[in-house]
């Protein structure tokens, strides 16, 4: 089991800005659904809110939601799952449907298309009224008796609570040591060391989630956002159950994504509200490279009568100078469009845990 914790002081902004429709201006794609803001202050400290993205698991679902209910009825606390339906092409929707009918704590979303199971888990959790969110697959290989013991560590004081799947029941070889090497290459990145980015069955208190923004598939970092803002983040041993019905949604491909991710997560830790430092480090770089070869090309014509034609450093000095001051420029650009992001909505570039001895000031 792995504990990590962070200093609050680190964190910077992240990204938060969700397109919201209104029938006068609707989203370009023409399926966006409204946030619901309850996350944001008004979540019940402890009603339990279980977020279930649901892609072509008709004949998962019954199993699952029975099974799910009778684990959670047998909590002393309230609970409220959450399906949301991600573009299913099978009987998904009927069955969620027939299933809402008798089980008064069972919701549903429906998506117009196939969004991904990131989009499917932002939308469960905008909508989720509880303080305490738990994601779960659709396909049953999540066993919803583990559930408790994850509130039981959420109950000691922590913040977030991983999934561990100590004993996968995946192939080998294209899915176990692609993902073992993946949650290497994640932990060394990210600074926080964790088995089993790719478990979705979790544990997160509601306000590590307030103002969570989740793109593409990064659904499997929000224990590195969390732990950035300062949350008490560990991981417990859960089951791992074989594939009963279907196939997996991930193939290979879902490698290069990570990956992909995995930069984007690390540029918006480090430079989100500082770009130049980026751009204008690697700028800089280039320059020094430019002129270093120019001196070079000098040198060589001078002492040792080498016509600077006959070597590539004129057309290296000319093409590193260029990169330098263009990067330079896209510096420049990124700290516009950050001053931008930031004061068009009244955020700050640093985040507060606390305020002790403050008068409250409600906005007018």
């Amino acid at each position: 089991m792995a504990e990590i914790r962070k200093q609050p002081g680190k964190a910077t902004a992240r990204a938060q800005v969700p397109w919201v429709t209104t029938p006068a201006n609707p989203a370009p794609w023409g399926n966006t659904l409204r946030i619901d803001r309850r996350r944001a202050g008004r979540a019940s400290p402890r009603l339990v809110s279980v977020v279930i993205p649901v892609f072509n698991e008709a004949d998962s679902l019954p199993g699952l939601l029975v099974k799910l209910v009778a684990v959670l009825r047998g909590l002393d606390r309230p609970f409220e799952i959450i399906a949301v339906n991600d573009g299913s092409s099978d009987c998904s929707l009927p069955v969620l449907r027939r299933l809402a009918a008798t089980m008064p704590e069972l919701k549903v979303i429906d998506f117009r298309r196939n969004y991904g199971q990131t989009a499917a888990m932002m939308a469960g959790i905008d909508h989720a009224g509880g303080g305490i969110i738990v994601p779960i697959d659709a396909d049953l290989q999540n066993d919803p008796e583990d559930i408790p013991a994850l509130l039981g560590k959420i109950d000691e004081g922590y913040d977030v609570v991983s999934g561990w799947r100590t004993e996968r029941k995946d192939a080998p070889w294209r899915r176990n040591l692609v993902s073992r090497l993946a949650n290497r290459l994640i932990s060394k990145i990210s600074g926080v060391p964790l088995n089993d980015y790719g478990c979705t069955l979790k544990a997160y208190r509601a306000e590590v989630m307030r103002g969570l923004r989740l793109y593409g598939e990064m659904h499997r970092f929000i224990p590195i956002y969390a732990s950035w803002m300062g949350a008490r983040v560990t991981e417990i041993p859960v089951r791992h159950n074989p594939r009963r019905f279907g196939s997996s949604k991930y193939g290979l491909e879902r490698v290069v994504k990570v990956v992909l991710d995995l930069i984007v997560v690390r540029f918006l830790d480090k430079y989100l509200s500082k770009p130049i430092y980026l751009f204008g480090g690697s700028g800089m770089l280039s320059l020094l490279g430019s002129f270093a070869a120019f001196w070079l090309m000098v040198c060589l014509k001078v002492f040792d009568r080498i016509s600077m034609i006959t070597t590539p450093l004129p057309l290296l000095t000319a093409m590193m100078f260029l990169v330098g001051i263009v990067s330079i420029l896209m510096g420049l650009i990124a700290e516009m469009l950050v001053r931008t992001y930031f004061e068009s909505q009244g955020r700050s570039a640093y985040l507060i845990r606390e305020l002790i001895k403050f008068e409250r000031r409600d906005a007018a």
